[in-house]
């Protein structure tokens, strides 16, 4: 995971519990993992968007 063992990990939620409070963690996590899943959909979308237009063209050439 990026190079990261469970040591690291640790330290950084520890950093992270200090600077937000406990009662603020799991709002900030549902909305990271929220933002991830937006991103993840963003990028599907994209990958069909760029086929399809791979396809009309090839199509297009084809007609040609």
């Amino acid at each position: 995971m990026f190079g990261m063992g469970m040591p690291e990990l640790l330290v950084i939620l520890l950093i992270a519990l200090l600077i937000f409070g406990a009662d603020k963690l799991p709002g900030l996590g549902r909305a990271m993992g929220k933002t991830i899943s937006e991103f993840k959909k963003g990028m599907k979308e994209g990958e069909e968007e760029e086929k399809v237009k791979s396809i009309k063209e090839e199509h297009q050439e084809a007609k040609k």
